[in-house]
């Protein structure tokens, strides 16, 4: 039997200040992650659904509100193709943008000639300079909640192939640098073909 009554309302997630306690407050590493993984799940998928300017802001400075170091203790841990890890991964991106803003514009200028990849990255000043990338960098976080989550990660993946192929062409790079941020450029790559295909969770 069926019931015409209206099912409640559930306002989206709105993560904030201390957004991870009770997933860090689980003793058993099993529980941790199953927790990580529920909020990363609420995050993503809370977040699209909602269509709310203040959710998607809340989430472009998730990192400062709770601490990358927060962020790294849950999500790092995650598999590359998962939601929590994909997080982890873009916010891991974002971070890093804003710790070295020149550095960053430097290296993504000297792949824009190299990077096959680089008409992708939508929303690039021209030239790209230090505040131009910590805008991008946002507006792609922002669209979790407010575009399709595969973009998302295409453009993060784009991102960081340029970087990648920027600092190798740059004087004195180390090839382990060179090759993380390739292989991060590959993994969210892989990552939003999963989503696509409804089977990244």
């Amino acid at each position: 039997m069926t019931s015409d009554a209206p099912r409640p309302h559930h306002r989206p997630m709105t993560p904030g200040a201390s957004f991870f306690e009770a997933v860090l407050a689980e003793n058993d590493p099993a529980l941790v992650s199953e927790a990580a993984d529920r909020a990363a799940t609420l995050l993503v998928r809370g977040a699209r659904d909602s269509g709310d300017a203040q959710v998607a802001d809340r989430l472009v400075h998730l990192a400062e509100s709770e601490g990358i170091e927060t962020i790294a203790e849950v999500w790092s841990g995650s598999p590359a193709d998962s939601l929590a890890g994909c997080l982890w991964r873009l916010y891991l991106l974002r971070s890093w943008v804003y710790a070295d803003p020149v550095g960053v514009a430097r290296q993504f200028e000297a792949g824009r000639a190299g990077a096959q990849v680089a008409r992708v990255v939508a929303g690039v000043a021209d030239p790209p300079g230090p505040d131009e990338l910590r805008a991008m960098v946002d507006q792609v976080l922002a669209g979790i909640a407010t575009g399709d989550f595969a973009d998302v990660l295409f453009r993060a993946a784009a991102f960081a192939r340029v970087v990648a192929t920027g600092r190798a062409s740059l004087p004195s790079p180390t090839e382990a640098e060179v090759a993380r941020m390739l292989a991060l450029a590959e993994q969210l790559e892989a990552a939003g073909h999963l989503e696509l295909g409804g089977h990244l969770a």
